[in-house]
């Protein structure tokens, strides 16, 4: 064996055992399973339609998994990735209702969700540039400017197995009650 070969040999066995270390950082653990979990969260959402009590002129059942049920239609271009979104919204835990955030400061106050300083202001975002869950991105290319509906979305088009507020748990369907005011 050649004297050059011994430090290369070396440091490759050097690299091995790091790629072997318990604590290699991208050792993430098991992946997020979006079938099983879309599966579960669809019975979740049917359960929950089949008592609960929501008016709406119509309701869509996306292919994603997202349900949108249309409370007052818009009128108007629906808007596709790249156009800005403004909305009023509350969101919700579909199982039990907590409300985990809204832009409407009477709905904040009420449940004890007011941060003194925040400027409560409908939600701006472009659609399809990931400043949102991928959820809203789903409900509103369904709707019209004007509409009003409630949203809900399952855990992989939210925060999926993360815990983002401490008002929202882990695999958590998701419920918006959203007023779409305009586009640009």
């Amino acid at each position: 064996m050649s004297k050059r070969l011994i430090p290369i040999l070396v440091l490759l066995g050097v690299f091995s055992m790091m790629a072997c270390e318990a604590t290699n950082p991208y050792d993430t653990g098991p992946a997020y399973d979006v079938a099983a979990n879309l599966k579960t969260d669809s019975l979740k959402i049917v359960a929950y339609l089949d008592t609960a009590k929501i008016d709406s002129l119509y309701r869509i059942y996306d292919p994603s998994g997202v349900v949108i049920i249309v409370q007052e239609e818009g009128i108007g271009s629906r808007p596709i990735n790249n156009t800005v979104v403004y909305t009023d919204y509350i969101g919700s835990l579909m199982e039990g209702g907590t409300v985990f955030d809204t832009s409407i400061e009477s709905v904040a106050r009420e449940n004890s969700l007011y941060v003194e300083g925040r400027n409560y202001l409908p939600l701006s975002f472009v659609m399809g540039s990931g400043n949102v869950i991928y959820g809203w991105d789903v409900g509103f290319k369904r709707l019209r400017p004007g509409s009003k509906a409630v949203m809900l979305i399952p855990s992989p088009w939210a925060y999926r197995d993360q815990i983002n507020n401490s008002r929202i748990p882990a695999n958590s369907v998701l419920r918006f009650d959203v007023d779409f005011l305009g586009i640009d």
